[in-house]
């Protein structure tokens, strides 16, 4: 028995060293940074309006739009990179099967494109 639990004592020192590590970068950057936040800081990043107001304040729905598409498009670009190292072993039916899904994906990017969801007016 203690020799199947010694398989594991390099596994538990690894978890160790790397939660220790990991709680030294945090403490450090307290002690090392600067904590003086300015107003630039405190401003509003990447949604365009303030996170901590009225939550029935209008905006931009594009934001999301944006977001959506993005992710849409870069989870179907995901599915080349399996396809790529199987290649070989799909054969020309998964060759043409991945040039069919690239096609749609291609038609529906010229469709948001042409609808201008892509433009900021």
């Amino acid at each position: 028995m203690d020799s199947y639990l010694g398989e594991y004592l390099p596994i538990a020192v690894f978890l160790m060293v790397a939660a220790g590590l990991s709680l030294a970068f945090v403490i450090g950057s307290f002690i090392v940074g600067k904590q003086a936040p300015d107003i630039e800081k405190l401003t509003a990043y990447e949604c365009g309006f303030d996170a901590f107001d009225d939550s029935r304040k209008p905006f931009d729905v594009r934001f999301y739009l944006v977001a959506i598409l993005f992710i849409i498009f870069d989870l179907e670009v995901a599915f080349l990179f399996p396809w790529a190292v199987a290649l070989g072993d799909i054969g020309m039916f998964g060759f043409w099967s991945m040039m069919v899904f690239l096609g749609v994906l291609t038609i529906g990017f010229a469709y948001e494109w042409k609808k201008g969801a892509l433009e900021w007016e």
